[in-house]
């Protein structure tokens, strides 16, 4: 987990960034660990596939270089449908530096880019538990940047252990960003992007590009998350490159329900391309113009809506304002595993807190 330090790094001042709108055979359906690893093996070897004709036809086309792809949310697996949290932490959490992401450094590698996506992972501090993890690897295939979701329906988060996480990682580790050759980069998990905090974390530690792996419903009409992607681009004066899943397969639902809606967003939350919905495409491609960008931080009036923000003046407030408490999956210092149902009787009970003191 690495945190911007340089105030300028050297950069190409343009380049193209890929949101690869990708299908994924889900795990569920697995019988044991290892029919699941073969199939996590065929979803990696796919996506490498993919992801090398895509760059190659991208660059014979169009003259452009990718040097940054983002693959979708949970690509290698899908998401978990009923099983608890220790039957999905076998069959599908990936471990650190373990055979999956040695995989995905060599796609990295082969591919000469900056490689991000998103996974559920174990952390051997909280070997328990799983994280989703959103992770950027370079094109030395070094692990540059790990994020772990730090909102969720449905899986433990870094806040359920909160104060057992911070003694490790500190507030830098929970909120990354990389300091890289193209621009500062920072990672932003499917759904978080409805939140402008977690987005703004990142943007005060000077992140410029935010990759964003999803995996939504696609619908003809702006959903909360279109409206989210294209207001935390504007607010932050970021670049986001957005990539869905292009289908789920091997599970009930109707494949197609998560479909299109990739897309790469400018810093003024202007979309440059999209992926239409109803399979892969690599349509989801364009320029990153880091000259631009800080050119326009560095203005002075009223469109540099960053640097004029006062956020001192917001910080009691939320230090006051406890919504969902933290540390809930600690016990006497030691992290446990939530019972099947726990997390939706957290939010209940929020709920009903809240609503009985006026807040909702």
């Amino acid at each position: 987990m690495t945190t911007a330090q340089q105030a300028n790094p050297p950069a190409p001042e343009r380049y193209a960034a890929l949101a690869l709108q990708i299908r994924t055979a889900c795990v569920n359906n697995c019988r044991d660990r290892a029919s699941a690893r073969e199939r996590m093996r065929q979803n990696l070897e796919h996506a490498g596939r993919a992801l090398a004709a895509s760059k190659a036809f991208i660059r014979q086309f169009s003259g452009s270089e990718v040097r940054l792809a983002v693959l979708p949310e949970y690509f290698l697996t899908g998401f978990p449908m009923g099983e608890s949290i220790s039957e999905w932490r076998d069959k599908a959490a990936l471990e650190i530096d373990g055979p999956e992401y040695q995989a995905l450094a060599g796609v990295a590698r082969d591919c000469d880019l900056y490689l991000s996506g998103n996974a559920y992972e174990v952390d051997p501090n909280f070997p328990e538990l799983y994280f989703q993890c959103c992770f950027i690897l370079s094109p030395e295939g070094k692990t540059v940047l790990r994020y772990r979701r730090m909102i969720s329906l449905s899986a433990p988060t870094p806040y359920d252990v909160w104060d057992r996480y911070l003694e490790i990682y500190g507030l830098e580790g929970v909120f990354p960003v990389a300091d890289t050759p193209i621009g500062r980069l920072a990672a932003i998990a499917s759904e978080e992007i409805q939140y402008p905090e977690i987005a703004r974390m990142a943007t005060m530690r000077g992140a410029e590009v935010f990759v964003h792996s999803s995996s939504e419903a696609a619908s003809p009409s702006v959903s909360t998350k279109e409206l989210a992607r294209r207001a935390r681009a504007a607010e932050n004066m970021a670049y986001v490159v957005s990539a869905n899943s292009a289908e789920l397969t091997e599970i009930p639902l109707p494949n197609h329900s998560t479909t299109g809606m990739s897309k790469v967003i400018d810093y003024q939350g202007q979309i440059l391309a999209e992926a239409s919905p109803g399979g892969e495409s690599m349509i989801a491609s364009a320029t990153i113009d880091l000259a631009a960008l800080r050119a326009c931080r560095r203005k002075t009036g009223l469109s540099n809506v960053l640097v004029r923000q006062p956020f001192q003046a917001y910080a009691q407030s939320y230090g006051e304002a406890e919504f969902h408490p933290a540390n809930l999956l600690l016990e006497q210092g030691r992290p446990r595993v939530p019972q099947k149902g726990e997390l939706v009787r957290w939010q209940r009970a929020d709920i009903e807190r809240l609503a009985g003191k006026g807040r909702i």
